[in-house]
């Protein structure tokens, strides 16, 4: 007698998920979202070529947001190559610490501004 499984199979459908309806998946090439594969001279060439696809995405905020929490080294995520993402991290960071700070001290900063007046 055949020994039963110990898992079911996985008949049930999956839930849509934001990157099913990602243009990206119906790019022949999609080597062209990772230009850093590319030859030097060909990187900007390559990164302009995955941002116009990011471009008509209809999904690119979900994509960024993704990259951005899973913290992607590389390619072309959500629009933004690895040095645009890099820098966006920071300005966030920066934005938060500073809203950290103005919560810290008691406010916005607009009272004491008009209290100084």
């Amino acid at each position: 007698m055949p020994r039963p499984r110990r898992h079911a199979p996985n008949t049930s459908p999956r839930a849509p998920h934001w990157s099913d309806r990602a243009v990206c998946r119906e790019v022949d090439d999609s080597s062209v979202f990772f230009p850093e594969d590319f030859p030097k001279g060909l990187v900007l060439l390559v990164t302009k070529e995955a941002k116009a696809v990011c471009a008509r995405c209809p999904v690119v905020e979900a994509c960024l947001e993704a990259a951005l929490e899973r913290r992607e080294p590389n390619g072309v995520w959500g629009g933004l190559d690895k040095d645009e993402r890099k820098a966006f991290r920071r300005r966030q960071q920066k934005r938060r610490r500073r809203n950290d700070r103005r919560r810290e001290e008691g406010g916005d900063g607009a009272g004491e501004a008009a209290g100084a007046a």
